[in-house]
């Protein structure tokens, strides 16, 4: 009686384990255990932050000096350099992974009568530049594009303020046409300042640097609560 008992739980625990061996293997052929990495989606764009209605990044007008441009990220390479205590190099992971992120609300006032208002993502300059050492001579930084575009602020702005190098607008990836990979909000100044396509920071100790609009007339400073035309002779 005892043997026919022990058959019995061995015929048992055979045909558990098949079945058993039968759900992993049909699981496996549909691919659920398989170690692959999901593709992720786009995160669609919000319209409403912290009950602020936010413009969408197609309400922009282009009107950059050779058109929207599209940055080979595998290549891509942001410096800082200049009068600095270490010249810096980074890949755009090594500036999303290396440094802390931060979302801020910021109205773009244009000159050509526009505006928008985004939620910006993205790192603080300040970081940034805290890692490289700015030197005690450098007066100026000044941002170089990817299309030759560059504009400039005197270092105390960049340093005494939350000044982020956005990538992201809207909780969604910056679109090229918008400055992809970086775009400098550039709060309290005029659109013409927000340069896209950053490539270079560099410190300076030209404090009368002029970038490609303050070389055509426009204001050095920028500033919201001023003309945008520089009226010094």
């Amino acid at each position: 009686m005892r043997r026919k008992l022990y058959i019995v739980i061995a015929l048992t625990v055979l045909v558990l384990s098949g079945g058993i061996a039968g759900i992993v293997f049909a699981i496996d052929k549909a691919g659920f255990t398989n170690d692959v990495k999901p593709e992720e989606l786009q995160t669609v764009e919000i319209q409403e932050y912290e009950g602020k209605n936010l413009s969408s990044v197609n309400d922009f007008r282009e009107n950059s000096i050779k058109g929207p441009q599209h940055v080979d990220i595998a290549t891509y390479e942001l410096a800082v350099t200049g009068l600095v205590e270490k010249p810096l190099t980074f890949s755009y992971e090594d500036v999303l992974e290396n440094y802390k992120h931060y979302k801020k609300v910021v109205r773009l006032d244009c000159v050509e009568g526009w505006s928008a208002n985004i939620l910006w993502e993205g790192m603080l300059v300040r970081d940034i530049l805290n890692d490289a050492g700015v030197s005690p001579e450098a007066k100026t930084v000044i941002f170089h594009a990817y299309d030759g575009y560059t504009t400039s602020f005197p270092v105390e702005y960049i340093m005494d303020n939350d000044i982020i190098m956005a990538y992201k607008m809207n909780e969604i990836t910056m679109p090229p046409e918008r400055g992809y990979p970086f775009q400098l909000v550039a709060e309290s100044k005029w659109g013409y300042k927000w340069i896209k396509w950053i490539t270079k920071i560099e410190l300076s100790d030209n404090e009368y640097y002029r970038g490609y609009w303050e070389s055509r007339g426009y204001s050095n400073e920028g500033d919201l609560d001023k003309s945008f035309f520089d009226f010094t002779p």
